[in-house]
């Protein structure tokens, strides 16, 4: 089947308008500006965002040996309420709702950085973010990991007798007890974890936020092995493994962890397994055990509804608060 043609919500006077004979400066590009506010994890996923508004915009893809810069040749000072109500309704008709809020996100976020730049009065601005956001009740993506299949994780990883099983184990068990985002966890470094009380100090994007959680128990213990095996060297935690078994004291990239997890999950026979799914599952379970608002702290989110969209438990949780409600009644039969 042939790929769809995507065709500009805009006419061509329009078009003409928005379109850059060349990208501005780096610091006075709007997209560029506001790409670079971004954790590198969501800067790939809002750049090909701004490609494709730009190309729904009317303007030609325009392409590099590295990547697609449609959006540096977009003059983004220029969209009004118009634009984004078309850009809108043009890619209501692709995608899911999740995914359009996504694309009007990004559109925001650039335009926010076009006002801040002057380019932009503020009642252009807030006229044109103000398009409404696409509302939808969905379940939320991805799913939650059974008790059974994070011990098979825990067991894939302490079956394996060389270092890399005790580095997996240590970041799994952090993984599934805390929840941190994959960037947050290859971001940590060893001096971040205290061995005594079993604090983990993670740093948020671009180190401008600081969180602590703790860790206790088989989690602890895990990530204390993994320090016996790796040392107490300063840098990052965790850390590449040649197979010959030596250790390179480097930074892991988000990727690497991605791909640890997918090993992990292949040999545990475990299908279809995220690193957001460890984290949506330890969230899950911090609401279980304590409550929003510190499943919040420790999840990082700046939102407590963020962190109520990862509670995944279902039914279950209703049915056991049904049980918990008792009254006296009887009755003479």
């Amino acid at each position: 089947m042939p790929d769809a043609v995507e065709e500009p919500v805009t006419d061509p006077a329009q078009t003409q308008s928005l379109r850059l004979s060349t990208p501005l400066p780096p610091d006075r590009d709007p997209a560029v500006v506001y790409l670079a506010s971004l954790s590198e994890g969501s800067r790939r996923t809002i750049r090909c965002a701004l490609n494709k508004v730009a190309r729904l915009l009317g303007l030609d893809p325009v392409k590099t040996e590295e990547r697609e810069i449609t959006c540096r040749y977009c003059r983004w000072a220029g969209l009004r309420l118009e634009h984004m109500t078309s850009v809108r309704s043009q890619l209501v008709k692709e995608y899911a709702p999740a995914t359009v809020n996504k694309h009007l996100s990004a559109i925001r976020g650039t335009l926010k950085a076009a006002y801040r730049l002057g380019q932009m009065t503020g009642e252009e601005y807030h006229r044109a973010a103000g398009v409404e956001s696409v509302s939808a009740e969905r379940e939320p993506a991805g799913r939650l990991l059974t008790q059974s299949e994070i011990d098979a994780l825990m067991q894939a990883c302490t079956d394996d007798p060389t270092p890399a099983g005790a580095r997996d184990a240590a970041m799994i068990a952090l993984w599934a007890v805390t929840g941190p985002r994959r960037a947050e966890i290859v971001n940590l470094n060893a001096q971040d974890y205290d061995r005594e009380t079993g604090a983990v100090r993670i740093r948020g994007h671009r180190n401008q936020t600081e969180r602590t959680v703790y860790i206790a128990n088989n989690a602890k213990e895990a990530v204390d092995d993994w320090l016996d095996v790796r040392g107490q060297v300063e840098g990052p935690l965790f850390v590449p493994i040649h197979q010959s078994g030596k250790l390179r004291i480097s930074r892991m990239t988000p990727q690497a962890a991605y791909s640890i997890l997918r090993k992990r999950a292949q040999q545990a026979g475990i299908d279809a397994v995220s690193p957001h799914d460890l984290r949506r599952t330890a969230v899950s379970n911090l609401i279980d055990k304590t409550d929003l608002s510190t499943a919040q702290r420790i999840a990082g989110h700046a939102d407590p509804k963020t962190t109520a969209r990862y509670d995944r438990r279902g039914d279950r949780v209703k049915q056991e608060a049904a049980e918990a409600m008792t009254l006296s009644y009887h009755r003479e039969r």
